[in-house]
């Protein structure tokens, strides 16, 4: 299935270039039928796709995980989602029994301690419910942008995932922030305010900050800013 998986890789990443998200995501829909999930956090970026898949009608499978620790903007936002679009967006929540465990053991704060530590928290509250999420799907989209890291700046706009071992599209990958605001703004889409506070990306509230203007060209610098390693992920999208 893999060996198949990647050969259609190849297929639609010729096929599909130059093409807009909209024709492409009602282009693999077909193609991966009942096969393909969008995973949100109700991000800006996130905000868009959802927008194309759900003003289209486009039959593709949108969830996303609560951690146990999202900002009270975002569930806003998230209620906002569901009845513009008239939707109830699929939730995955942390096994609760492995959060008792990590708590018990390294205390509620143990992400603070070590690298280490924050991963497995990561891990926990949001890589175990995502691959329950993206369970017998081929294709997962996200809203990853080249801008968003240094790291993703190696980014394919379709890519073999091989930690996930699915096939990765990233509709917005070339889109500068000031063509997601005109699209936000264009549509009236709802979108998280704590933008207008100077977060650029937003995830836990643990573990999220906000960036003064000037301070870091890439938006993943407002996560775990008390590390000093640069490559600031949780997990989701290895490199």
């Amino acid at each position: 299935m893999i060996f198949l998986l990647k050969k259609k890789l190849n297929y639609i990443s010729n096929f599909l270039k130059k093409k807009s998200p909209l024709y492409i995501l009602k282009k693999i829909s077909k193609i991966f039928s009942g096969k393909i999930i969008f995973s949100t956090s109700f991000s800006i970026e996130d905000q868009v796709i959802s927008h194309i898949i759900f003003d289209n009608k486009i039959p593709i499978d949108v969830f996303t995980i609560d951690t146990g620790r999202l900002f009270p903007e975002t569930y806003e936002v998230w209620d906002k989602t569901n009845k513009r679009y008239k939707t109830n967006i699929k939730t995955f929540f942390p096994y609760y029994k492995l959060i008792e465990n990590l708590i018990y053991k390294n205390g509620p704060n143990s992400f603070l301690n070590s690298i280490e530590k924050r991963k497995k928290c990561c891990f926990l509250r949001k890589i175990e419910p995502f691959k329950r999420g993206i369970k017998n799907k081929y294709i997962w989209i996200t809203g990853i942008r080249y801008f968003n890291s240094y790291e993703r700046r190696k980014t394919k706009i379709l890519e073999w995932d091989n930690f996930n071992k699915i096939i990765k599209f990233h509709p917005l990958l070339y889109c500068k922030i000031n063509d997601i605001i005109n699209i936000i703004n264009k549509f009236n889409i709802p979108y998280n305010f704590l933008y207008k506070k100077g977060f650029i990306s937003i995830g836990c509230s643990t573990c999220t900050r906000s960036v003064k203007f000037g301070e870091s060209k890439y938006s993943r610098n407002g996560r775990w800013w008390w590390e000093k390693e640069n490559k600031k992920e949780c997990g989701l999208h290895p490199h």
